[in-house]
């Protein structure tokens, strides 16, 4: 839910940063939207930070437009901040002298008056230097982030978390687990469960290096359950692994392996190049202590592969690395150049103001007293038409090239946001297919297990089809525009038709459909944009239904108008979530009850094909008791 969140939040802040004006009408709308921005500005770090983990590609792009919106706004919180996401991002795909630059960017930028992000930026200093091996600026760093946290339980915690896991790799493991106990007592009053998951994975690593194996399941298994329920994927890599680095110590080779190839293809499925590397390491030992010397051999090529791909991965990467530190750089270049520009426009503007005011006294003040006739007012009064005229000239070409700038802005985004998501979400389901092939290709599994697994993973390619649709058709419609070919429908017999389609999925939770419409009433509309709104309404109930559940469609007469519904019996959502699914800048999308995943864009493609088709599209719905999808379609013109 939260990378789509951000997803859209990234397309609210191009439009706020480049669609403004450079003027403004009063001293009061400039406070006004000078308040509006910084709220934004803030909106956008707080999702860039709880996303970076899940999602840290979202992440950064989310930071870099919340930095474009606080340098335009001059907001020296809201530029801080932003440099600071962008060292999280960084640090958590390993990149640590990147995250080193940026953090000590938001160092320099964050006011003294905000204590406790300068100490969130020293605790990830601390941390990134001790991920550096720099065991001494660690500890000066975090001594920095113990002093501006003052009392604050949280930023505490997290200062006493870091210095434990310095400890750790300096192998005094008692000063460790005080650390982490303290850690924890403050995470309690602060009740961060993020970092109490963190905590529970490190003292299982302590355990596992003094060879206290029991405590150190216990711990991982806390541990993973809580990276489960924080969505901390990186944490649930490294915990797979963590398992892996146990059992090997305890000989049991099988569980070992099933644990780092589950630890390497969540590290590779969000890029964290540290635990891919730690995991083939830990197959290629396990295989080794195991004599299945076969598959060591073929683990170490794996590795080695890997490893190439990996250098080749991390070449490319950092030179996308310096291109987007450039791209970010010119444009806030660019926006200083505008911002100076328009400073230059109006201050010609209020000399010519002058100008003309000059003009206009001292040809009255000729009139007065040199008594010039009708021949000195008509030159007047050409002189003024001409001035307005080049004056509206200049204001059309403005308003013409702010309006091209605008468009390609517009087809940009899509373009980015098209990528963006299709990278995300189509990549799990390619890669179990990848992964099903490979352990079929070197004979670990059977051809009755590949067909058990394929029907496992049909229901995410589906849903991966559904997304892709959804992407395609709403760039087109933003990009192209769309045209209607209006027909009579029966709602029955697309309910029919629609229960057949997600016959599979409906069975798979065991969810009862009722087709409640009335067959034979008949609506005039667009007959594919229905079945899109009918598909992505029935497929978004199923997917926040629960097993035994139910779905009704259902249909009814309203003056001159048919209103059908699609209600179901699932999670259901707040009001505050209702307010936010049909706008462009917070829609966003959740994981269904069985984990299923979508981008948030079918609801808003769902709006603009009804209200294309002259309908309206609107929710009912309340936490825990489900949900209630409705839409409008004017009536056939015989029921009209």
């Amino acid at each position: 839910m939260k990378i789509f969140i951000g997803l859209m939040l990234m397309l609210l802040t191009q439009r706020e940063t480049f669609g403004q004006t450079t003027s403004k009408l009063s001293s009061s709308k400039n406070k006004s939207t000078g308040t509006s921005v910084q709220n934004t500005v803030d909106h956008l770090n707080d999702v860039a930070f709880s996303i970076y983990l899940e999602a840290p590609d979202s992440a950064r792009s989310i930071a870099e437009n919340a930095l474009l919106l606080s340098e335009k706004s001059k907001y020296p919180v809201g530029i801080g901040r932003s440099f600071l996401n962008i060292g999280y991002v960084y640090w958590s795909q390993s990149y640590y002298h990147i995250a080193l630059f940026y953090l000590k960017k938001a160092l320099n930028n964050l006011p003294e008056n905000k204590p406790l992000f300068i100490a969130d930026c020293y605790n990830i200093l601390g941390r990134t230097y001790a991920d550096l091996g720099d065991y001494k600026e660690a500890f000066n760093s975090l001594d920095y982030a113990e002093r501006f946290a003052n009392s604050d339980p949280d930023r505490l915690a997290e200062t006493y978390s870091e210095r434990s896991y310095v400890c750790v790799h300096l192998n005094n493991f008692a000063e460790a687990i005080k650390y982490a106990n303290y850690a924890l007592s403050l995470d309690k009053i602060a009740k961060d469960q993020s970092n109490t998951a963190v905590l529970y994975a490190r003292l299982s690593d302590i355990y596992t290096k003094t060879k206290k194996y029991n405590a150190a399941l216990a711990y991982s298994d806390t541990a993973y359950q809580m990276g489960v329920k924080t969505h901390n994927n990186r944490l649930r890599a490294n915990t797979f692994i963590e398992y892996a680095l146990i059992y090997e110590q305890l000989h049991n080779f099988d569980k070992a392996i099933a644990y780092a190839k589950k630890g390497a293809a969540l590290a590779d499925s969000i890029g964290v190049v540290d635990a891919i590397s730690l995991a083939y390491k830990t197959l290629i030992d396990t295989y080794e202590q195991k004599n299945d010397f076969k598959q060591a051999v073929f683990s170490q090529k794996e590795y080695d592969r890997i490893q190439d791909s990996l250098n080749n991965l991390d070449k490319t990467k950092n030179t996308a690395l310096i291109k987007d530190y450039f791209a970010l750089d010119a444009r806030l270049n660019d926006m200083a150049l505008t911002e100076h520009n328009s400073l230059e426009i109006q201050a010609k503007i209020k000399s010519q103001r002058i100008t003309i005011i000059t003009l206009g006294i001292s040809l009255f003040i000729v009139i007065a007293i040199l008594s010039v006739t009708y021949y000195f007012y008509k030159q007047k009064e050409l002189l003024s038409n001409k001035l307005n005229k080049q004056h509206d000239a200049l204001l059309k070409q403005k308003q013409l090239i702010e309006a091209q700038t605008a468009n390609l802005e517009i087809v940009n985004n899509i373009k980015d946001k098209l990528l963006a998501v299709i990278g995300h979400d189509l990549r799990s389901p390619l890669a179990n297919l990848h992964n099903i092939i490979e352990m079929f290709e070197v004979e670990y599994i059977s051809t009755e297990e590949v067909n058990w697994l394929m029907k496992d993973i049909s229901p995410l390619v589906k849903s991966a089809e559904l997304t892709l649709a959804n992407l395609m058709d709403w760039a087109g419609n933003n990009i192209k525009g769309r045209s209607i070919n209006s027909s009579r429908l029966d709602i029955f017999l697309l309910g029919v038709e629609m229960e057949q389609t997600f016959n599979h999925a409906l069975q798979r939770k065991n969810i009862e459909f009722v087709n409640l419409a009335s067959p034979g009433q008949s609506v005039l509309a667009d007959e594919n944009h229905i079945k899109v709104v009918l598909r992505n309404l029935i497929s978004n109930a199923i997917k926040f239904t629960d097993t035994n559940g139910c779905i009704k469609l259902n249909s009814k007469y309203e003056e001159s108008k048919v209103v059908i519904s699609i209600e179901d019996n699932g999670k259901g959502m707040t009001a505050e979530e209702i307010r936010m699914l049909f706008y462009l800048q917070t829609h966003f999308s959740q994981p269904g009850t069985l984990g299923e995943k979508g981008t948030g864009i079918g609801l808003l493609l769902c709006k603009e094909l009804v209200e294309l088709n002259g309908g309206k599209l609107w929710i009912d719905s309340e936490p825990g008791k489900g949900s209630k999808f409705s839409f409008s379609l004017p009536l056939n013109a015989e029921y009209a």
